[in-house]
Parts: structure tokens; sequence; C-alpha cells
């Protein structure tokens, strides 16, 4: 079975890729912007599916993987950074704090009309930073892109006092416990 990962992400690439079986990405078609009075959840679940099925209408035969991610602080979405200062002002709101991040999660084959939808919670607990921990760790890492200002595969571990949740993966970007469940009740076993 063909299958599609829905993003240019290179982090959700390199996720998929652990999980040793073939296929391809596909840059998907889709408005991210939050519409009004949707909650984060509800905004990946809607993103994800989005950005499958734009794949999946094009490639009807195919299994298609779409996935989006949003992380909140005191209910409010972050956005990616994009650069030094607004990253470092993200971290000085995140010390100390509690940062919840939702992963919408959709699987989706137009021929067959399978369709699975998942969102996957996991919240980050700071540490206390100071601005010397988080210049250095900016300088180091330079993670401007990513939501949040840090990656967890890396360096980023280090800002944390404790991590909550089911599926770390999620916090990369592709929840891949759910993915494997959900590829397996569409037919593609992963181990078999």
């Amino acid at each position: 079975m063909d299958l599609i990962l829905a993003s240019t992400s290179p982090y959700r690439r390199d996720l998929l890729q652990r999980l040793q079986i073939p296929f391809r990405c596909l840059p998907p078609d889709a408005d991210e912007t939050p519409l009004a009075d949707e909650t984060p959840p509800q905004l990946v679940e809607r993103l994800a599916l989005a950005k499958s099925a734009s794949i999946s209408t094009l490639n009807p035969d195919s299994l298609v993987v779409g996935s989006d991610q949003v992380a909140t602080l005191d209910g409010r979405i972050m956005g990616k950074p994009g650069h030094h200062d607004a990253a470092v002002a993200q971290l000085q709101a995140c010390s100390g704090k509690e940062v919840q991040f939702y992963t919408g999660l959709a699987v989706v084959c137009e021929s067959t009309g399978f369709r699975q939808v998942h969102v996957e919670p996991f919240t980050v607990h700071f540490r206390q930073l100071s601005n010397t921990a988080i210049e250095n760790y900016l300088k180091r890492e330079q993670p401007y892109d990513c939501a949040g200002s840090f990656k967890c595969e890396g360096l980023g571990i280090a800002l944390f006092s404790r991590l909550v949740g089911d599926d770390p993966t999620s916090l990369e970007g592709l929840p891949l416990i759910s993915l494997v469940n959900m590829l397996g009740s569409a037919g593609l076993g992963v181990l078999n």
C-alpha cells in the first residue's frame, strides 16, 4: 500500500522513518487559520484531517497521514518563534510553568473510505529558567522553527522538570504509538 506523509516538516519525516516502512512526502494544501471559538484540540484535529484529505483527493488509492500541532501557555496558542528575540520571550514566559501540546493525527484513504483522526495531548513542565540558561540553550540549538522554542529530542530536555503524556513522539510532531494503531486499522501493519 502506498503511504504518503502530507507534510514538508523534516521532523515529521524523520519520525515516520523510525517505523521503517516506505513512504513519500507531499506538501498539503490547508488554510491553517484558526476558526472563531475553535479550541486548540479542535484546531489540530481539523488541520490534520484537512492536510491528509488535500493529498488523498489527488492520490485516492494511497494511505495519507496528516498531522498538526499547537502549544498553549495559559490557554493561548504559542506559535513558532521564527527568530531569537521571540524565542527568548517564549522561554521566559514558559519558565516555571506548564505548556500543553496538542498534536492532531489523521489517516485517510479516499478510495476505501478509511478515515481516522486522533488528538494526542502532552504536558511539559518547565524548570525555572535563568536568562543565561535561555541564551545558552538558544545559542546551541536555535529552535526558531519549533512551537514552544525547544526541541525535546535534543538539548531542550534540559529545560524541563517533567513530562506528562502517553507518547513522547507527539512532542516532536507525530505521535507514533497512535499512528501504528491507525495504520494497522487501515491494513498496513508496521511489523507484519
